[in-house]
């Protein structure tokens, strides 16, 4: 079982051939509405995956709100867990260019009510393989997530984003940390993620640094070190990459899955999403994953 707790958003994402600068209004060419936010991103993208999953977080009494629990539930995440309070949901405004880099703004809304463990949230993530968090919502919340999980024994994975420095009170119960180059800098203030890496480990007992297009590394205190590069795919849109990847590499893990084998499958996951447009919507299932991963071997 994967449990996330985390935030849920709807996307508002404006499609364009360059981003605005500051000051400047620029013709985009497509417009859509998608339901995403880091944590239900990573549950989705679990679930897809095969693991079960179950999602903790709050959508507003809004029609976002209602269309992020559809989007969760229809992708086989149990939403037993998301409440539903007052105000408006959680929106991330999204600018994709035509390389498939994009811009994001996070107006928390629900999310920011997600600073505590309500009724039944201990419970579900003591019953648990793997707990993921990120960021997007209060620390608080995640870092008493994080204590029930190392105190009965369940995985925690953290993605250190939006980037920020985190406090040794969550990092003491933090089992696999997945920062992308940027966060890893952030948190060490080393630019090279091959000296970032041991400087994590100083903090946490395993580290992922995600590096886009030249893929990941990884590394733990025993040693280990096992740089994987990205599969050669052209990108559409990158929204929502890393949340793939860290969902599919989060239930493999959570399926006893050995860590080389699930990093595989979480970057073949992501190759697959960034070849389509979207959040959510771009996530692959179990079965096109398999079926990318055959083709890679042939």
């Amino acid at each position: 079982m994967v449990t996330v707790f985390g935030s849920c958003n709807m996307d508002l994402v404006a499609y364009v051939a360059t981003p605005p600068r500051r000051g400047e209004t620029v013709h985009g060419r497509a417009f859509s509405t998608v339901p995403g936010g880091k944590g239900a991103n990573q549950a989705i993208a679990a679930a897809r995956a095969a693991a079960n999953t179950r999602f903790l977080g709050a959508v507003g009494d809004d029609g976002f709100g209602s269309r992020i629990r559809a989007e969760l539930g229809d992708s086989g995440v149990d939403t037993a867990g998301l409440r539903t309070v007052e105000g408006h949901s959680g929106t991330a405004h999204i600018v994709v260019d035509d390389d498939g880099g994009n811009s994001i703004i996070v107006v928390g809304g629900a999310n920011d009510t997600v600073d505590r463990l309500h009724d039944g949230d201990a419970e579900a993530i003591a019953d648990s393989d793997c707990l993921l968090l990120q960021l997007e919502t209060p620390l608080r919340g995640a870092s008493e997530a994080a204590e029930v999980a190392a105190r009965n024994g369940v995985r925690v994975i953290l993605t250190p984003a939006p980037a920020e420095p985190v406090p040794e009170s969550l990092l003491s119960n933090v089992d696999l940390l997945v920062p992308n180059e940027h966060e890893a800098a952030v948190l060490t203030g080393e630019s090279d993620p091959e000296r970032a890496l041991p400087a994590l480990l100083e903090s946490v007992p395993e580290v992922v640094v995600t590096l886009g297009a030249q893929g990941v590394c990884y590394g733990n205190r025993a040693g280990e070190r096992v740089r994987m590069p990205a599969f050669s795919v052209r990108a559409v849109d990158t929204t929502a990459a890393g949340d793939t990847f860290v969902g599919v590499l989060a239930a493999a893990l959570a399926s006893g899955t050995d860590i080389t084998r699930a990093l595989r499958r979480g970057s073949a996951a992501a190759a697959l999403s960034i070849q389509r447009k979207g959040a959510s919507g771009s996530m692959p299932v179990e079965d096109d994953i398999h079926e990318f991963l055959e083709r890679a071997t042939d």
